[in-house]
Parts: C-alpha cells; sequence; structure tokens
C-alpha cells in the first residue's frame, strides 16, 4: 500500500516554509519518526519526520521549493510491520480534515483579457464563491496543480482589490545603483530575516505601541546568582540572570492577567490565559529566533536554566521543532550580554506586550533611610505593549513590581 506524506500544520503563526534538505532518496527504507524532510520556516529549521515504516517511492519536492500545510511532500510503500491503518470512514474524515493542497508556487494575480469564468479551471465550490461575489475567474491566474484557481488565489485576489480601493498598498521602492559610487557588495538576506522583517514590519503597523522605561536593582541577586552558579558548576549549568527575570515575570502576569492575553480575531474580545509560556529571542547566525519555554511558573531556576541552554544551542543549530516555537504568551528580549542602556521591542503577536532587558551597571544609589549614596548593580528594562490592550497607568504598575520582586530573593529560593 502506498502512503502520501502531507505537510501537517507547522505552528501558530507560521503559514509555509521553505525546503532547505531533502534528508531521504527513493528506494530509502525509513521507519517512523526518522527525518525525512528539513523545512526552514520565518522563526526556525523543523525537521519533518516520517509516521510510517517504509520504502520511499517517490518524492515530490525539492530543495528551495516554498510549501504551505497539506501538500504532499512523498510518497512512501508500506512495509510489513508497518502501523496498522485507520479504516476507510476514519481515514476519509481525517482528510477531510486537512486543508487543501496547495503548490510550491506563490499565488499570481495577472489582469488578463476579460473573458467568461465558465473556461476557468476551478472547484464547483470556488465558482460558486466567485459568482456570488461577482468575480471573474478568468482575471486570477490559479496556482494549484494544472492551473487551478483555488480558494487561496481567490482570497488572495479579493484581499489585492481591498487594498487597492483602500490605498494601503504601499509605492514600489526606485530602484538605485549604489555601485556608481564606490564598490559594493550583495548579500542575500536569510529567509528568515526577509520574513521576520515582514513580520515585524506589519506588527509595528497595526499595533499601537507604547514602551515604559524601568529600572531594578539587582545587588543581592546578584551575589545569590553567583553562589547557585558554583554550586551547580559540577552540573555543568550555566546560571544567568535570565531564568530570575523569567520566574519574575511570570509572578507579576499572574497578578495582572492582561499582560498574558491575547486579542481574538474580531479584536472584540480579550483572551487571558492561564498558563506560562514564555518566548525567549535568541540571536542566531540566520536571524532571530523565539523559542518557547513552557509552564515557567513549575520549574526551578535550574530547570530553567538548563532547558534555556539546551532550546538556545538547538536554536543556533536549527534543531528546533514546531511546538517548541509556538504558543508563547510573553516575550522577553534580553541585550544584558551585549550591551546598551535601554530600547524599545516590537510586540510579538498575537501577544500583547514584550520586555526588553539591557547591560546592567554599577551606579551611585541615593539611600533615604540612612541619608548616604551606596553603589549598587541597576539593571534597566523596558515593556512595550498594545495600548488598544493596556494603558499607560497599568504599564508602570507591571514594571514597578517587576523590579520589587527581583529585589524580594525568597522568591526564587523555592
Amino acid at each position: 500500500m502506498i502512503k502520501e506524506v502531507i505537510l501537517p500544520d507547522l505552528g501558530e503563526g507560521i503559514d509555509g516554509a521553505e525546503v532547505s534538505e531533502v534528508s531521504v532518496s527513493v528506494g530509502d527504507i525509513v521507519e517512523s519518526d526518522d527525518t525525512i524532510l528539513v523545512l526552514e520556516s520565518d522563526k526556525a529549521s523543523m525537521e519533518i519526520p516520517a509516521d510510517v515504516n517504509g520504502s520511499i517511492t517517490e518524492i515530490l519536492v525539492s530543495a528551495g521549493d516554498e510549501l504551505k500545510p497539506g501538500h504532499i511532500l512523498m510518497k512512501i510503500e508500506l512495509s510489513g510491520d508497518a502501523p496498522k491503518e485507520k479504516a476507510p470512514v476514519e481515514e476519509k474524515i481525517q482528510k477531510e480534515k486537512l486543508p487543501p493542497r496547495i503548490e510550491r508556487t506563490e499565488p499570481k494575480l495577472h489582469l488578463e483579457d476579460l473573458g467568461s469564468s465558465n473556461t476557468a479551471f476551478a472547484s464547483p465550490g470556488v465558482r460558486r464563491l466567485a459568482r456570488e461575489l461577482g468575480i471573474n475567474l478568468q482575471v486570477i491566474k490559479g496556482s494549484g496543480q494544472k492551473n487551478r484557481i483555488t480558494k487561496n488565489d481567490l482570497n488572495s485576489y479579493i484581499k489585492l482589490q481591498m487594498a487597492i480601493s483602500s490605498g494601503s498598498i504601499p509605492s514600489q521602492k526606485q530602484e538605485i545603483d549604489f555601485s556608481q559610487w564606490g564598490e559594493v557588495e550583495v548579500q542575500k538576506l536569510t529567509r528568515i530575516n526577509r520574513i521576520t522583517g515582514q513580520r515585524l514590519q506589519q506588527a509595528w503597523q497595526t499595533i499601537p505601541h507604547v514602551t515604559q522605561f524601568d529600572s531594578a536593582d539587582i545587588t543581592d541577586l546578584d551575589i545569590y546568582r553567583k553562589k547557585l552558579k558554583t554550586k551547580v558548576a559540577e552540573q555543568d549549568i550555566k546560571v544567568t540572570f535570565l531564568p530570575f527575570l523569567m520566574k519574575a515575570v511570570t509572578i507579576v502576569l499572574k497578578e495582572m492577567p492582561e499582560f498574558n492575553s491575547s486579542l481574538d480575531h474580531a479584536d472584540q474580545n480579550l483572551v487571558l490565559k492561564n498558563y506560562y509560556h514564555l518566548g525567549i529571542a535568541v540571536d542566531t547566525p540566520f536571524g532571530l529566533t523565539v523559542p518557547v519555554v513552557r509552564d515557567v511558573d513549575q520549574k526551578s531556576i535550574i530547570d530553567l536554566s538548563s532547558e534555556l541552554m539546551d532550546l538556545s544551542s538547538r536554536a543556533r543549530g536549527k534543531k528546533l521543532k514546531p511546538d517548541e516555537i509556538r504558543g508563547g504568551t510573553f516575550t522577553i528580549s534580553s541585550l544584558g550580554g551585549i550591551g546598551g542602556t535601554g530600547f524599545s521591542p516590537i510586540v510579538n503577536p498575537p501577544e500583547v506586550a514584550i520586555m526588553g532587558v539591557s547591560r546592567s551597571a554599577w551606579k551611585q544609589v541615593y539611600d533615604k533611610a540612612t541619608g548616604e549614596f551606596k553603589t549598587r548593580f541597576i539593571m534597566p528594562f523596558s515593556l512595550s505593549y498594545d495600548h488598544r490592550v493596556i494603558d499607560g497607568a497599568s504599564a508602570a504598575t507591571f514594571t514597578s513590581r517587576f523590579a520589587s520582586v527581583l529585589c524580594d530573593l525568597s522568591y526564587f529560593k523555592n
């Protein structure tokens, strides 16, 4: 029996990916969970495993192809010890749940000579929708197999017409020959760079950003961190400030749940989340990646330190799994190890807030109790937030509370 391997849903906010490596060849024998394909999305590289045992009979993709969920990747002839196939009725139900197959090429819209929609190659459902909306399918070039017009093509065309009518389509940049003034070198952006840039631009344009700046006295925390670091040195675990910041954030998120929320698709309701999965921005040679550490409130500082080491290493090696880059509720971007005195991070939708941490420094701080100046270790940080959900007073309360938690070591000794 031949089994088609179909690209599954890649996770929240990932609508497509590029094939960076095909790990098998026709004739290869694979087992369930063997890697058959490596994809590169805007967030990370993902290994796609086989879900059955058998022999590769046909490969339908190649490196560089752009894929979307529902695309057929390859075909496998099942071996005798393959997992039992689903009953026909169950298999039919499963297939009906899958998104329609979408070819590798992105939908390209061309205005051509108007004519009858009857000659256009499209499903009855697409034809019916086009008739209801008064759209001539002849003006749309299909991206499906044999130029079939898919529902995605029709939706893209509708969005394009809406953008044109609202004047929201940006003007094309003027091409400039920079070499006329001197020697230049052209360096192609990585896929992660390109798509991250697009998403950040969209987030900046659609979310009303405000940034609250603050600082925290982490003198005592630094002493405790160094003691803990020495204590676990033999376990080869690196204890940085980041796990402490994560724990402190979750404490404040529980007290102020609107910061651990998302607006629904219609921007009419606030979805408050009772779990605390923090996205941690990691700088990699391929661009910024944000792996997610789950259930931070239930883990110790040592647990978080170990997990951060693992996630950071695999992020830089492009070994993160799809589930490890989705489902975040709040993000921390720490540049403390690099430098800077402050910055305004961009909110990572669908989250409503993000914290930016800069390099700590020793400063003279006035002590009202003694009337003297003391040298203290001060960490500057910022909080960017969606002003549709959070107001300035709440943001100031959040940062003040966060700073006070960092001063109380009892929160971190459990």
